[in-house]
């Protein structure tokens, strides 16, 4: 132990104000386990072993239908061997990253939750953001320990996950997978992801630069940090820090299970908040200005299936979905707006302030009188920081026939179309009241064929169209009364 405490009077280098100590990783792990390690200093492992491009060899994950989680598969490298507190070695990317202004070709991976440009970091007790001493994008900073757990006669009985990692030519998608937590914890495991990239790569929403996911997050803190069964103690950090002291943000710190969560600041929060999640942003080019908001959904997709039949109900014809809205300054509002191809009524939500920087949005797609297409909701946030900041994401719905409904009794009482099955032609009867009416033909892929103002009893002519089934949306006033099936034989 007298050894031991020489080293930490000893220095090599120093890196963002911190001290760099090398030690062996039994001598580092002796430091911890006595409460010995210094906070501000920077330490390297001078036996760490790199993996020599060792691929990922489990069974294929397949993503759930909203799953921002990129599957691992045998193209994902092992940034680490099984360690605590290690980190990987440079590596290199093929585009460049924007972090505020701040252009990265090149990386280093640490075990513990986090991602850094400068220098590596094997710090394990996280700090809240701003922090001058740390460079670093955290989807989870906390003390990860993936060497697994061993039984009562110190034989190596459990898996602590691991850390892979894999690269584009315009993204870097890193996945800590089934992670425990110090000391050798595997009763509780998390699996979180971070994808950074050059702006343009699809893999992230709205046109951002990073994104965090998450799937089942089970910890929050380790033994060393003061945590007692994976919790309290020093909260896990989720944010990112350029460590100039200036340009930052939180999304939240985390030292409990359960729910809770009322923005980045206030108190601490419960990480399954994080269940499920996908946080992501913009950091290219930004210095000492305005974040814009950070959207936080678990419903970001390609599309979003919903059925529409005759019977054309709410309960049977909805997506109801949720997403949150942050603005990572303090004293910041925001006003949410939306545009959309959808009819008037089709898309609805309601905004619940939650804290002072946190907004949830409960949404609901209404298919009931939609025809059958590809409708997009894009929906805005927008700060009233300086310069105004502005964040947009696109939903997309997918609006398909479901024939297990039966007729649409309802629109038919609105109007009725004659004759159906027609060989060409047919006639529109309205209801009386029904004035301003509009017709909008579509074909099964939601394809719209015709659109035009009607009359009472107006004839429409299919003799140029293809046998097929056609959707009628009739709309009175601007408001879609109802949908009916026209067959041309």
């Amino acid at each position: 132990m007298k050894r031991l405490l020489l080293l930490i009077g000893l220095s090599s280098s120093v890196a963002f104000g911190q001290n760099t100590i090398t030690v062996t990783k039994a001598e580092y792990q002796q430091l911890k386990a006595s409460g010995l390690i210094d906070q501000n200093a920077s330490y390297n492992f001078s036996d760490l072993a790199f993996p020599s491009n060792i691929k990922y060899a489990g069974t294929m994950e397949k993503n759930g239908v909203c799953d921002c989680m990129v599957p691992l598969d045998s193209t994902f490298l092992l940034a680490m061997q099984p360690n605590d507190d290690g980190s990987s070695e440079l590596i290199n990317l093929p585009f460049t990253f924007d972090f505020y202004g701040n252009q990265y070709n090149s990386l280093y991976i640490n075990n513990n939750g986090n991602i850094s440009f400068v220098s590596p970091y094997i710090t394990f007790t996280p700090n809240p953001f701003p922090d001058s001493s740390y460079n670093m994008i955290a989807p989870f900073w906390a003390d990860v320990d993936t060497r697994g757990t061993y039984d009562s006669l110190g034989v190596f009985a459990g898996d602590g996950g691991s850390v892979w990692y894999k690269i584009t030519p315009t993204a870097l998608i890193v996945n800590w997978n089934q992670v425990g937590y110090f000391s050798y914890h595997t009763d509780l495991v998390s699996t979180f992801q971070l994808i950074i990239s050059n702006g343009s790569d699809s893999l992230v929403s709205a046109g951002g630069n990073v994104s965090f996911c998450y799937q089942d997050m089970q910890w929050t803190t380790g033994d060393a940090s003061s945590g007692i069964g994976g919790f309290g103690g020093a909260p896990a950090t989720v944010g990112v820090n350029v460590g100039n002291g200036t340009d930052f943000f939180q999304v939240g710190q985390f030292d409990q299970g359960g729910t809770t969560f009322d923005g980045p600041i206030n108190m601490n929060d419960g990480v399954d908040f994080l269940d499920g999640q996908e946080i992501y942003f913009n950091v290219a080019g930004m210095s000492t200005t305005n974040t814009p908001p950070l959207l936080i959904s678990s419903t970001i997709c390609d599309t979003i299936d919903v059925y529409t039949g005759d019977t054309l109900q709410k309960s049977g014809n909805s997506m109801d979905f949720a997403f949150g809205i942050m603005t990572p300054e303090t004293n910041q509002t925001i006003v949410t707006t939306y545009n959309t191809n959808a009819p008037i009524g089709a898309f609805s939500y309601t905004t619940n302030n939650i804290g002072n920087q946190f907004y949830n949005v409960n949404a609901t797609f209404n298919a009931a009188g939609v025809s059958p297409g590809i409708y997009t909701v894009d929906f805005t946030a927008t700060d009233d920081g300086f310069p105004v900041g502005i964040t947009t994401q696109r939903f997309t719905f997918n609006v398909m026939y479901s024939a297990t409904a039966g007729l649409d009794e309802n629109s038919m009482n609105e109007f009725s179309i004659f004759p159906n099955p027609t060989n060409d032609k047919f006639n529109i009867s309205l209801k009386a009241g029904n004035s301003n009416a509009r017709l909008i033909l579509q074909d099964v892929t939601g394809k719209i064929m015709l659109d035009q103002a009607i009359q009472n009893n107006q004839q429409i002519d299919l003799s140029n169209y293809t046998n097929g089934i056609y959707f009628a949306t009739i709309q009175s006033n601007n408001t879609v009364i109802g949908v009916q099936r026209v067959v041309k034989k």
